[in-house]
């Protein structure tokens, strides 16, 4: 746990002036306030002496001594009105500190998280798939937003409160032994009480917390998926359905934090138990003193001050209780965001990456491929292939066939397990990942827009992309009809995850985009499943007359969208059943035979 806290204090960074501070301020407050009870009680001690109360005796009141020396008379109301200035004066350098304290607390804090979050962000942006994979995406965002401000709220008790909770009562101990005497050994009787009930507070909390965490996770996968699907939920009528499982995973949640809690609540009786019993011990003995010496071995001003250290003291350990409450509660989270920025990506830069693509030729030589080290089955298996630069492939096969496994190998997204995959022939993993992907353009099977303009959207495939380049792009890809239908052509607003397109303009837009990187290698995803058979068509005729150079490999479902390419490969099970082009597999292979004779039938049917 001290490990975990440690390696995240580097992130305080740019706020470490105001995370030095921030102690350094409380210190000073707790200093101004700890003299405050001190000073009162000698005052108490210099009225009773100037009006002849029995046992009150200037001779044990120093500080009041220092001041009728400093004043030089000893008259009652001019030293009063010097007590109460320095009083005030302490009183407003602790308002002062105080709020200085916070202003710094605050600024260091919440950049803390800040420095937090955008660490945990630029980590993820450098994850492969596979780490990506061990990660859920509901779980990353539990960890960015809840267990970062559960970090953040304890780093804020750490600088500010966990300081001066033991300065105040080191401070108020100390003060109270030299006002009390052995008195103030009632103070030390509860400490071990204390220690106690928190050390088992944390043992049995913790567990509890290791566990909700988790059901956090699964509770906001819920909410991210029904979100997701609301189109379809509401078409299968499930919403009633899709809130009781939400329910019953929420009220999972509230039970284990119930549970949590009332462990957790032992920290507040116990505190109020020690307290009063403070509070009553002290009245108690310090009444039998001032009656049974007459206040000479106890004076009042000793009393009421030793009553003030109690408090601050008891007050003290009450915040530490807070404090460790907060911790016990964080220290899951800090666990947690540990875990994100500990994984080493599992796909990193060679140490002397080439960064130029020679051409768009690709090779796999041997590659078998699996998604987890453990996992029993291999998704692709001794796959040998080679595609020339400029030739246009199609891939098809059966749902399950790895089709996108074998091509998010091209990009780097997954490293092959065994065997090598060459692009301008050389090993892949031999270039600098960014050169590797810019000369890539992939437009994956499930098509991503994001909230912005469409010219916006677009200008991800290249950031400095004129308003012709955009114009030319989008006629390639057949996306330009629809465009200029809108009010606002290509200034047409987006919105998030391109809810306002329908599939297939969303589906035109990807392929845009892709084009605008201007790529040597282009793969369309099951890219065009949504437009039709026309339109496919027409975006294959512009992708072999525009770029005739660029290796385009189209994966696809329809026979109709591959029938044309140059090499057609049919994947079956993680394996190449055959290679050809459209009539020698019509002839010689049956899975393809089968798939062109189906949609044959199905076609002439409609």
């Amino acid at each position: 746990m001290i490990k975990n806290f440690k390696s995240l204090f580097k992130y305080v960074g740019q706020y470490k002036k105001s995370t030095i501070l921030s102690p350094l301020l409380v210190l000073l407050e707790v200093v101004m306030e700890c003299m405050i009870p001190a000073i009162a009680g000698e005052l108490i001690t210099f009225i009773e002496a100037s009006n002849g109360v029995k046992g009150a005796s200037l001779d044990r009141i120093r500080i009041t001594r220092w001041l009728i020396d400093l004043v030089g008379e000893t008259r009652t109301t001019t030293v009063i009105i010097v007590f109460c200035s320095i009083l005030i004066c302490f009183a407003l350098l602790s308002l002062m500190f105080g709020a200085l304290a916070g202003v710094h607390c605050s600024r260091a804090s919440c950049g803390f998280a800040k420095n937090l979050r955008e660490a945990m962000f630029n980590k993820t942006q450098e994850f492969s798939f596979e780490n990506i994979d061990n990660f859920s995406s509901s779980s990353l965002v539990t960890r960015m937003t809840t267990d970062v401000t559960n970090v953040q709220q304890s780093f804020m008790m750490i600088i500010r409160t966990a300081i001066r909770s033991p300065f105040m009562f080191i401070f108020s101990i100390v003060m109270a032994f030299s006002v009390g005497g052995k008195m103030a050994w009632i103070f030390v009787i509860v400490v071990p009480i204390l220690l106690f009930t928190l050390i088992m507070v944390a043992r049995n909390a913790m567990p509890i917390f290791k566990k909700v965490f988790k059901k956090y996770d699964k509770l906001n996968n819920s909410v991210q998926e029904n979100v997701q699907g609301m189109r379809v939920v509401k078409s299968f009528v499930r919403e009633e359905y899709e809130s009781k499982k939400f329910e019953t995973a929420s009220d999972d949640v509230r039970a284990d934090f119930v549970r949590a809690e009332k462990i957790l609540a032992f920290n507040s009786p116990v505190m109020q138990f020690c307290m009063y019993s403070l509070m009553v011990g002290i009245l108690l003995f310090g009444s039998f003193l001032l009656i049974s010496t007459g206040g000479t071995g106890f004076a009042i001003g000793n009393f009421s001050t030793l009553l003030t250290y109690g408090m601050q003291m008891l007050m003290s350990l009450m915040m530490l209780s807070m404090i460790f409450v907060m911790v016990t509660m964080s220290t899951e989270s800090v666990r947690r965001i540990c875990e994100v920025l500990d994984e080493e990506s599992t796909i990193k830069n060679p140490e002397n990456p080439i960064s130029e693509i020679a051409n768009g030729s690709i090779e796999f030589k041997n590659v078998s491929f699996k998604y987890a080290k453990r996992a029993e089955k291999n998704a692709l298996n001794n796959v040998n292939l080679k595609i020339e630069s400029g030739q246009t492939v199609g891939i098809i096969g059966a749902t399950g066939s790895a089709k996108s496994t074998l091509i998010s190998l091209i990009p780097r997204l997954y490293d092959a397990t065994e065997g090598e995959v060459l692009v301008g022939g050389v090993n892949v993993k031999d270039y600098d990942m960014v050169a590797l992907r810019d000369a890539v353009s992939v437009v994956l099977q499930k098509n991503v827009l994001f909230s912005g303009t469409i010219k916006e959207n677009l200008r991800w495939g290249n950031e400095n992309a004129t308003d012709a380049e955009i114009a030319h792009a989008c006629k390639l890809a057949c996306a330009d009809e629809f465009i200029e239908k809108f009010p606002d052509k290509y200034e047409s607003y987006i919105e998030q995850g391109g809810t306002n397109v329908s599939g297939g303009q969303k589906q035109r837009l990807c392929i845009a985009r892709a084009l605008l990187k201007k790529p040597k290698i282009l793969i369309l995803d099951d890219s065009t499943s949504a437009v039709d058979t026309r339109t496919d068509a027409l975006i294959r005729k512009a992708m072999r007359e525009e770029i005739p150079n660029t290796t385009k490999i189209i994966i696809a479902q329809r026979i109709s969208s591959v029938e044309d390419a140059d090499v057609i490969v049919i994947l079956d099970d993680g394996q190449i059943n055959a290679i050809g082009n459209h009539d020698s597999l019509l002839e010689s292979n049956d899975i393809y035979r089968e798939i062109y004779t189906s949609q044959i039938k199905g076609a002439s049917l409609q």
